[in-house]
């Protein structure tokens, strides 16, 4: 891949990867730190990267890959030395732009769902959320999801399932009101 090719994918998928990113960080400077990353990354490996391939999905399995080292790093530092971190509201940086400035009741009513989804989201494990975030936000099939995360298809499927169940569970009692 040249770096012109690389420049296009950026354009092409670079809002998906951000959005991405910030799910995964759930905090702004992380997520562009992590999306910085991702495609300095990328950058460096134009010459093994394949213009046939799908660049998207390599881009994310990137992403994934970087940001699950920086957590194993992160919990390394905490066991040989803890650190107390400032709590920041990551679901205030997820607001959806789109709905802002809307004034009717069937729009704050669609808004606020789509916050409660995103916090019920954001509090499954890690194994369902990463998963959940690919098939739903990232629109990628199963096979995708299982190649982004190296695991098999009937793997990303079983984390699917549960993740839906216990989604439904939490939420049920929010949309059944």
């Amino acid at each position: 891949m040249t770096i012109q090719e690389l420049e296009q994918a950026i354009a092409l998928y670079g809002k998906e990867i951000y959005s991405f990113c910030l799910h995964l960080a759930k905090n702004k400077m992380a997520a562009e730190e992590l999306y910085q990353d991702t495609f300095l990354t990328a950058t460096e490996q134009t010459a093994r990267l394949n213009t046939d391939g799908n660049p998207r999905s390599y881009f994310l399995s990137v992403s994934l890959r970087l940001w699950k080292n920086r957590k194993r790093k992160i919990a390394w530092r905490q066991r040989v030395a803890p650190t107390k971190e400032l709590a920041e509201d990551a679901l205030n940086n997820l607001s959806d732009p789109s709905c802002a400035g809307s004034d009717t009741l069937s729009d704050y009513l669609e808004k606020e769902q789509r916050l409660m989804v995103r916090k019920a989201v954001s509090r499954l494990d890690e194994k369902y959320r990463i998963p959940v975030l690919l098939y739903y936000m990232e629109e990628m099939s199963i096979a995708e999801v299982a190649a982004v995360m190296q695991i098999p298809q009937g793997t990303v499927k079983s984390r699917l399932d549960t993740a839906r169940k216990r989604l439904e569970s939490e939420l049920e009692g929010y949309f059944n009101e």
